[in-house]
């Protein structure tokens, strides 16, 4: 009877030293998946230019719900169109050892020394809606701003059926936004009879200076017959001015397609806007970024595409 109670005490001891075994294996696991899933974590940092600008808000807002949606951590910067800021704030996300980092330069030029500190940090950067000069850049995510120029430029021309004097607002020196659709719009305009580009300013994307620098355009020039602005808060201020100088026959094109600038269509205030999708340029630069932290390969080029709004399609 003895030896029975030794074996079965024997046994009782096996299976308890087996499944102390078992949950330590299992709390193991465990713990080195939650180990893993926490090395796995994907943060994004991104640079914006300045969100002073309802296209920028829309782009962030994009950026932000799907971020949201996909469960990555996003750390957004507002460099305020200070390129100094805009360096500063990269170099904190670089401190910060970000997976992956998005930037929409204030300046395509000087944004250059941030982006090669973060290639020297191993830290993949992709760049929205405006180029960098120089640095390794993983993906460029933007509309094609040479097209949108073109297409703002052919509707102007059929507009004033290829006679009279166009205006061009430019944006801020040094973007590569500016730099693309102020050549889209020469490419169709340049040398064609009948049509000549009396003024070309900066206005620096920007409504109030958009509003000054046509004012001082239309005291020398009195036969105006279109305004092209490489933005539509420029578009928007050009407007305003037209409007205080008795001169709204003058056709406005601009270019985003904001709410403000699509309510203008609407109102015939301005005739016409290029499309832009900020929201789908986020969403699409977010996507990207997982793709890239998690070492997938992505194009180095990733366009969204544009739409002409008119009164005829505005709603």
């Amino acid at each position: 009877m003895k030896r029975k109670q030794s074996i079965w005490m024997l046994l009782l001891v096996v299976v308890m030293t087996a499944a102390l075994i078992g949950c330590g294996t299992t709390q193991s696991n465990l713990e080195n998946k939650n180990a893993a899933n926490t090395s796995n974590k994907i943060t994004i940092g991104f640079s914006i230019s300045t969100l002073n600008n309802p296209f920028f808000v829309t782009l962030k807002d994009g950026a932000e719900k799907a971020a949201k949606d996909a469960g990555v951590t996003l750390n957004v910067v507002d460099a305020q169109d200070k390129t100094s800021k805009q360096i500063s704030d990269i170099e904190d996300l670089i401190q910060k050892k970000v997976s992956v980092i998005l930037i929409n330069p204030t300046d395509s030029a000087a944004v250059v020394s941030a982006v090669e500190s973060a290639n020297k940090a191993n830290i993949p950067v992709i760049t929205v809606d405006r180029a960098s000069n120089g640095g390794k850049v993983v993906a460029h995510i933007a509309s094609d701003n040479v097209k949108g120029g073109s297409m703002a430029a052919d509707f102007i021309m059929k507009a004033l059926n290829n006679q009279g004097n166009i205006v061009e607002l430019q944006g801020i020196a040094g973007t590569s936004a500016a730099r693309d659709r102020g050549k889209g719009f020469h490419n169709v305009v340049d040398g064609k009879a009948g049509v000549k580009v009396v003024a070309s300013q900066p206005a620096d994307f920007d409504r109030a200076k958009g509003l000054s620098v046509m004012e001082n355009i239309l005291q020398g020039n009195k036969d105006i017959k279109a305004v092209f602005a490489h933005n539509d808060e420029m578009a928007l201020g050009a407007v305003s001015a037209l409007q205080a100088a008795a001169r709204s026959n003058v056709l406005v094109v601009g270019f985003d397609a904001t709410d403000d600038a699509v309510k203008a269509v609407k109102e015939g205030k301005m005739a016409a806007t290029v499309a832009q999708k900020p929201d789908l340029i986020g969403k699409t630069a977010i996507e990207t970024a997982i793709k890239v932290a998690k070492g997938e390969k992505v194009d180095a080029n990733i366009p969204v595409a544009l739409d002409l709004i008119t009164k005829d399609n505005a709603k």
